[in-house]
């Protein structure tokens, strides 16, 4: 698929309203897009608030205990064994891998918290960037307009000043986060 036209669903599916289920092999996806991730376990359909990470976890612990229990019981050959039966995730708040650590003062997030932090990180990187590009637009009609029209050359100024003013709240938010992501 097109990069541009998987960001663009990835967007659109990021910003949906309500409620949605997604089952993927793609863990960027998954992560982007979700905010409560399900994962089939052991026949079971269980929720992984840690995300994909926990996923991985849970099914290598559950791997694990079947082979201890077939080495155990001087068992077979691991045909029925409680390994994974494979992972889902479902719309809802999971957690971004890797946020056992913290930053100075800062305390630790959950596997839910990280993952909400990393995808309102990522919505507002986008959100900047589509700022930079208003940002440029704004600069290149200001410098086309009739430098003599005083009214229209202060209309565009106040919306170069509005979206300045909305990029700098994002880089404080997003300061925020990546100091809370460690």
């Amino acid at each position: 698929m097109d990069t541009d036209m998987l960001a663009a669903m990835e967007d659109l599916l990021d910003t949906w309203p309500g409620p949605l289920l997604v089952v993927s092999h793609d863990r960027y996806l998954l992560e982007r897009i979700t905010d409560t991730q399900y994962a089939v376990l052991d026949g079971t359909v269980r929720h992984v608030p840690g995300g994909v990470e926990q996923y991985l976890e849970l099914r290598a612990a559950s791997e694990k205990a079947a082979g201890a229990g077939s080495a155990a019981t001087g068992g077979g050959s691991g045909a029925g064994s409680s390994g994974a039966a494979g992972s889902g995730s479902g719309a809802g708040g999971a957690g971004t891998p890797g946020s056992g650590g913290s930053s100075a003062g800062a305390p630790a997030l959950s596997g839910a918290e990280a993952h909400a932090a990393q995808k309102e990180l990522g919505a507002i990187e986008r959100r900047m960037q589509k700022l930079e590009k208003q940002t440029e637009s704004l600069h290149a009609k200001l410098a086309g307009h009739d430098q003599s029209d005083y009214q229209g050359l202060q209309e565009i100024t106040a919306q170069l000043q509005e979206v300045g003013r909305e990029n700098e709240e994002l880089e404080e938010r997003w300061l925020e986060l990546s100091e809370q992501l460690g």
